[in-house]
């Protein structure tokens, strides 16, 4: 679509100011950088200046400054919530002119935060307001032109909802069949013959010394397929890889090294990817699988390990006196043909996923044709 057919979104758009000042919304709400309502990570100190965000508004944190280089926006498809008063909340005026989850495909464009980035404004904190927001210029198609792309976008979306739904079952059914295997009923300090009590150093090969960080500058010249991991996820995409195969990523440092239930932070991962020096890499060796030494570690307690405060870290001498319990080989055999079976099945998934993520990408950037 040429640039003569891109209007002004603010001729399509009006700010709404409505404050929940005699409580009549309950529930508050935060926007995470991913384009998602979630709870807030403060409390709000005067709830009663706080704006209500109704069923079919947007609403967007106007700061920008130590954001992720995103701006935080969201549809509100669920019931009414309370965001900061700091927040700006706005509608569409004409529906039948422009659909809002055509306008939110627009938003969730990589090209659209750069564009919010670039222009907010401020000198101890940016901020990008909304006439910042009223100046976006965005292509409107016909309104049967804009459902057919959002009813295209919704059902990759929900294709990928499903995979995720199924991934979650599985994962849930490996820790069970883990459980119910090496868990329940399992006297540690009195085990059957043939059972053992390792630690993490004997069981996995640990390969820290091959983490290599990058700076973002370095990425940004190297964009690619392959994915470059951090403690908790990919942080981006580069041309190239130093691991391929499957290993288990132990988040080393950060508020995040272990959940809230004193478990180990964790990713299973595979194919052929980067790693920065924020998680520890191990794999199985020939005692247990890997699938394993991922399942018998989601059942550790490890926030004893945990040294700093300031910074939290599990250095990898504490990490690798982690207990791992090891049954017969008979027995480790018979579990990893069930084990494996769940996982490759769920490696399924996970690749489609993809996929149909990057389909996603692919109709965000026709957007702009």
């Amino acid at each position: 679509m040429s640039k003569e057919n891109y209007r002004r979104l603010g001729d399509y758009i009006r700010e709404v100011d409505v404050r929940n000042r005699d409580l009549e919304v309950k529930l508050s709400q935060g926007i995470s950088n991913e384009k998602y309502f979630q709870q807030p990570k403060q409390v709000a100190i005067n709830p009663y200046n706080d704006k209500i965000v109704r069923k079919g508004q947007f609403a967007f944190n106007r700061a920008t400054t130590r954001n992720g280089n995103k701006i935080s926006i969201a549809y509100r498809e669920e019931e009414d919530c309370t965001v900061s008063a700091s927040y700006c909340v706005f509608d569409v005026k004409n529906e039948d002119i422009l659909s809002p989850k055509y306008l939110m495909m627009w938003f969730r464009r990589p090209e659209f935060d750069r564009y919010a980035i670039y222009h907010s404004h401020g000198s101890a904190h940016e901020y990008f307001t909304f006439e910042n927001m009223c100046d976006v210029e965005l292509p409107i198609p016909s309104i049967e032109q804009q459902r057919k792309i959002v009813a295209e976008y919704e059902t990759i979306s929900r294709r990928i909802r499903l995979n995720e739904q199924m991934i979650t079952r599985l994962e849930e059914t490996a820790q069970t069949l883990y459980r119910k295997m090496f868990v329940d009923g399992i006297d540690k300090e009195n085990l059957s013959e043939g059972w053992r009590i390792r630690t993490l150093g004997d069981v996995a090969h640990i390969l820290d010394y091959k983490r290599k960080p990058l700076s973002a500058e370095q990425r940004a010249l190297i964009k690619g397929k392959y994915p470059y991991f951090g403690a908790m996820s990919i942080i981006d995409y580069i041309d190239d890889y130093i691991f391929d195969g499957v290993y288990l990523l132990f988040a080393e440092d950060g508020v995040n090294v272990v959940d809230e239930d004193g478990h180990p932070n964790l990713q299973y991962v595979y194919g052929k990817f980067w790693l920065n020096n924020h998680a520890h890499i191990m794999q199985g060796n020939d005692i247990v699988s890997t699938e394993y030494l991922y399942l018998a570690l989601k059942e550790s307690i490890v926030i004893h390990l945990v040294t700093g405060a300031a910074q939290p870290k599990i250095n990898q001498e504490n990490m690798s006196t982690i207990p791992i319990i090891v049954p017969p080989q008979i027995v480790m055999q018979q579990f990893n043909q069930k084990i494996c079976l769940i996982f490759n099945y769920k490696k399924l998934k996970e690749t489609e996923n993809i996929e149909l993520i990057r389909l996603q990408s692919l109709l965000l950037a026709k957007m702009r044709q």
